[in-house]
């Protein structure tokens, strides 16, 4: 049995624009200045404490709480209003069904985001009983520390030998690493192909039509179902 772990934002849904928002209004209650957008989107994947922190510095640290509580309060009203709907990247929906059609293969999520948000996702996409794990940032310490990947094998009974982890940031690729898994990249979220590779991406691709071969590459099973 193989276990395919997927990240969530910048890999399967493109969130950007929420994210900026709720980062604009973290910076906003702490009266601190909001960094430029590429410094912004760079802390992408990682929980959200440890992401701001990252952002404003240990010398602000004292304003972590106050951001990452009005950045949450943000995200509920938005949804509440039917507002923050991340569209899926293209392809994405078909890559599921392929993978779905095999009986070899079993999905799961490891994120940064809080479970609520993964179900929010689940919900707008309708992509309820897709994912037999999920791991997320409200019981696991931030990635790349490998905990949602372990805790994900362990649910699952999957071996290492035999799991791949799916992310847009190094971070995903450091956590696989870390869980002694195996690692693919994406190119169209928030980290490029250099700093991917250089975090320990077995494969980078730019499009999910590629994933298939990937997975063939990396587990020798054909593209029929199993």
């Amino acid at each position: 049995m193989y276990l395919v772990i997927f990240d969530c934002d910048g890999t399967l849904v493109d969130s950007q624009e929420t994210i900026l928002h709720g980062l604009e209004v973290g910076f906003a209650a702490a009266g601190l200045p909001m960094p430029e957008r590429r410094t912004a989107l760079s802390i992408v994947g990682l929980s959200l404490e440890r992401a701001f922190l990252t952002l404003v510095g240990p010398e602000n640290a004292h304003h972590v709480t106050t951001m990452a509580d009005a950045y949450r309060a943000s995200k509920v009203e938005r949804r509440g209003q039917g507002l923050d709907l991340d569209p899926l990247y293209p392809g994405t929906m078909d890559m599921f069904d392929r993978l779905a059609a095999r009986d070899d293969v079993l999905l799961g999520i490891a994120t940064g985001k809080a479970r609520r948000g993964v179900d929010h996702m689940v919900e707008v996409h309708g992509l309820h009983g897709r994912f037999i794990t999920i791991q997320t940032a409200d019981t696991s310490p931030s990635k790349p520390h490998p905990d949602m990947i372990l805790q994900a094998l362990a649910e699952t009974g999957a071996e290492a030998a035999n799991t791949v982890m799916i992310g847009d940031t190094s971070f995903d690729m450091e956590m696989a690493a870390a869980a002694n898994v195996r690692s693919i990249g994406v190119t169209w979220g928030y980290h490029d192909r250099p700093r991917l590779e250089l975090a320990g991406a077995a494969h980078v691709i730019d499009h999910f039509d590629q994933l298939d071969g990937v997975l063939e590459q990396l587990f020798g099973f054909d593209r029929e179902t199993a």
